[in-house]
C-alpha cells in the first residue's frame, strides 16, 4: 500500500475531506444490512453537514475551527459506520435496527456542529470560543435536524446521545434508559476518540490546531471559583507533552471502561486487526520518540485544513 495521504481514512482508501466519497462509503456498509433507499435521510444529513461547514447554509459563517474542521467529522463518521458494521456482523442487524443506525449516522455527522457560529452573533469573534459548550450546542441542532429527516421521535435521544463525544456532562447524567441507544452512543463516542487519535498529522494537528482553539475557548487556562488561574496547557508543546497520558487515559477508561471496548466491533469489520489502534499506537511510539529525544523537529507534516477559510479561497479561485 501507498504511504497514506494525510486527507485519507485508515485503510488508505476513502478520502476523509469529501462528502461524496464518505456518504458513499458509508452508504456501502449500510447496503450490506439494510435497504439502500432508507439511506436517504442520512445522504439528505451528509448534503447539510457540508452546507453548513463550507457556509452555504443560511445564517451560519461556516467551520471556522481548525482541528475540528470537515475532515474530522467526516473520519469519525466513517469509524461510526465501520462499528455499527463489526456489531452488526456479530449481534445482528436486527440488534440496533435501522432507526439507530440512521440517527447514529446522523448524530456522527452533526457532533461537532456547535462549533459553528451565527451570523447573529455579535458576542463571540470565532467558533473555538464554544469549546466548553460545543457539545450543548451540537444537541440542540440537532433537535431542529432529525424531524426534517424523519426521525423527530429520536431527536431528544440524539441530543443525551451526542453527550457521548464530550465531556460537559459525566456519562451518568446522559439521560437514556434504552441499553440499546446506550450501546450506540457508545459506538458513537468510541468513533469521535479513535478517528482523531488515528490521524496520520494528529501529532501536528495537536501542536498546531488543537491549542490555538483551546485557547480561544478558554480550556489552555482556566479560572477556578476561587479566582486562582489553572493552567491545563502552557504552550502546543506542553499540549503534546501531556498526549501521550490522555491517549493512555482515553483508550484504558473511556474506551475500554466506560464505553465497554466497543472498539473491539472494528477487529469484526476489518477481519483482523484494528486498523484505528495500530495507527494510534505508531502516532504515540513516534511521539514518545521525539519527547524523549527533544526532536521536536520530527513533527514536520503541515497537513490541509478544510475550514471555511479553505472553502473560501477554493471559491475564489473558480
Amino acid at each position: 500500500m501507498r504511504d497514506r495521504r494525510s486527507d485519507f481514512d485508515v485503510t488508505n482508501t476513502v478520502q476523509v475531506s469529501s462528502p461524496s466519497e464518505v456518504c458513499a462509503a458509508v452508504k456501502g456498509i449500510w447496503s450490506h444490512h439494510f435497504d439502500a433507499p432508507a439511506y436517504a435521510p442520512v445522504a439528505a444529513a451528509f448534503h447539510k453537514l457540508e452546507a453548513a461547514f463550507v457556509g452555504r447554509a443560511p445564517g451560519l459563517h461556516g467551520i471556522e475551527t481548525t482541528y475540528h474542521d470537515l475532515q474530522h467529522t467526516l473520519d469519525v463518521t466513517l469509524a461510526m459506520a465501520r462499528l455499527l458494521d463489526g456489531h452488526a456482523r456479530e449481534h445482528g442487524a436486527s440488534e440496533l435496527g435501522q432507526e439507530r443506525w440512521a440517527v447514529g449516522l446522523i448524530t456522527a455527522l452533526f457532533h461537532d456542529a456547535g462549533y459553528l457560529r451565527k451570523l447573529r452573533d455579535t458576542q463571540h469573534q470565532h467558533g473555538a470560543e464554544y469549546t466548553r459548550v460545543h457539545v450543548s450546542r451540537s444537541a440542540d441542532m440537532l433537535v431542529e435536524l432529525l424531524p426534517e429527516l424523519g426521525y423527530g421521535d429520536a431527536s431528544d435521544i440524539a441530543a443525551e446521545m451526542v453527550h457521548f463525544t464530550g465531556y460537559e456532562r459525566p456519562f451518568d447524567q446522559i439521560d437514556i434508559e434504552d441499553p440499546k441507544w446506550i450501546k450506540t452512543g457508545h459506538l458513537l463516542g468510541t468513533a469521535d476518540m479513535l478517528a482523531q487519535m488515528a490521524d496520520r498529522c494528529y501529532l501536528e494537528k495537536c501542536r498546531d490546531r488543537l491549542y490555538a482553539e483551546f485557547e480561544m475557548g478558554g480550556m489552555a487556562r482556566m479560572r477556578a471559583p476561587d479566582g486562582r488561574i489553572i493552567v491545563n496547557y502552557s504552550s502546543p508543546k506542553d499540549l503534546l507533552k501531556k498526549t501521550p497520558g490522555f491517549c493512555t487515559t482515553t483508550l484504558e477508561k473511556r474506551l475500554g471502561g466506560q464505553f465497554d471496548k466497543a472498539h473491539r466491533y472494528l477487529d469484526v469489520h476489518f477481519g483482523g486487526p484494528n486498523l484505528y489502534l495500530q495507527e494510534i499506537r505508531a502516532n504515540l511510539a513516534h511521539l514518545s520518540r521525539v519527547i524523549e529525544e527533544g526532536r521536536w523537529d520530527l513533527l514536520r507534516r503541515k497537513p490541509p485544513c478544510f475550514n471555511i477559510d479553505h472553502f473560501s479561497r477554493n471559491e475564489t479561485r473558480h
